[in-house]
């Protein structure tokens, strides 16, 4: 079916973005606050 191989690509997309978004602010949060110890 189509359909599931649609909502599968979907959610993998999504999960991508999500896990990159997170991946990502948790890099600025760690280098944001190692400045502000030094």
């Amino acid at each position: 079916m189509y359909w599931d191989d649609a909502v599968i690509f979907g959610l993998a997309t999504v999960g991508m973005m999500i896990a990159f978004m997170g991946g990502w602010i948790a890099f600025i949060v760690r280098d944001h606050h190692r400045k502000g110890k030094h």
